[in-house]
């Protein structure tokens, strides 16, 4: 199995990839599942979700709001003393903010942005990278958007911008830790089938009164593979990143969103 007894650490647990990135970690024959949110009830619906899958994989729940240091340097630590290393760390939590254009968005409120998706990313990567240098062995995958390889029509620049920032830090860590026998990456995905975009989609169907699969098909024709990816998909292109199968790629971009943008 892809990631079979190893130890990851996934942040951001919530309804949509989060969740399924923990899952499929377990399914992948994962040893533990170490999960991070901000919220209990997140925390618990993961564990249930991966006992359904691999009940022999250990779960450690922590409640995490990266943007706090101890917070992460607490989580490393539980997950060293429950299990004595830290194979990988999947980078899932996030902050949206605004839905907005560069030249008309309220700039003071980026600050929250950039603090989760960049300054507490990184956080969380600082507080693990000790253990990982200490194994001498580590996989860090970032999970970033296609909206920082193009400019899509909804506007949400200060998203993009701050994963853009995270993407270019990437590069600079892999280059800083690779000595140390830790890789790092990034994947960006695109629209993904899951709780949250059709939440969405439904949303704005009962607000334009029209059908959802108007709203979807022309997304849908925009792809090659001619359909919009799932959060399970996504999340398994991400696991390959923290796989031994993925041993000689660091630094490295993957798209994941059924060929909407080919980079």
């Amino acid at each position: 199995m892809l990631l079979n007894n190893k130890v990851v650490i996934v942040s951001g647990i919530g309804p949509g990839l989060g969740v399924k990135l923990a899952v499929e970690a377990a399914r992948e024959g994962a040893h533990a599942v170490i999960i991070g949110a901000r919220t209990a009830d997140k925390l618990d619906d993961a564990e249930h979700r991966i006992a359904e899958v691999n009940p022999a994989c250990h779960v450690l729940k922590h409640i995490t709001d990266i943007t706090d240091r101890a917070q992460c340097e607490a989580m490393a630590a539980a997950s060293i003393q429950a299990f004595g290393r830290i194979d990988a760390l999947i980078n899932s939590a996030f902050f949206h903010g605004d839905m907005d254009h560069v030249s008309t968005a309220n700039l003071d409120r980026w600050a929250a942005v950039f603090e989760t998706n960049l300054i507490g990313t990184l956080k969380l990567t600082q507080a693990v990278l000790p253990h990982m240098k200490a194994q001498r062995s580590g996989a860090i995958v970032m999970i970033n958007t296609m909206a920082t390889r193009q400019v899509p029509p909804l506007g949400e620049a200060g998203y993009a911008a701050s994963k853009a920032a995270l993407a270019n830090a990437v590069k600079y860590l892999a280059t800083e830790v690779g000595a140390h026998n830790i890789r790092a990456n990034s994947i960006h995905m695109g629209w993904m089938w899951g709780a949250p975009v059709q939440g969405y989609f439904e949303w704005q169907a009962r607000e334009q009164q029209v059908p959802v699969e108007t709203l979807t098909q022309p997304i849908i024709n925009s792809i090659p593979l001619r359909r919009i990816p799932t959060d399970t998909e996504c999340a398994r292109a991400a696991l390959f990143l923290a796989s031994d199968y993925a041993s000689a790629i660091t630094g490295a971009s993957l798209d994941a969103n059924g060929g909407a943008f080919m980079g």
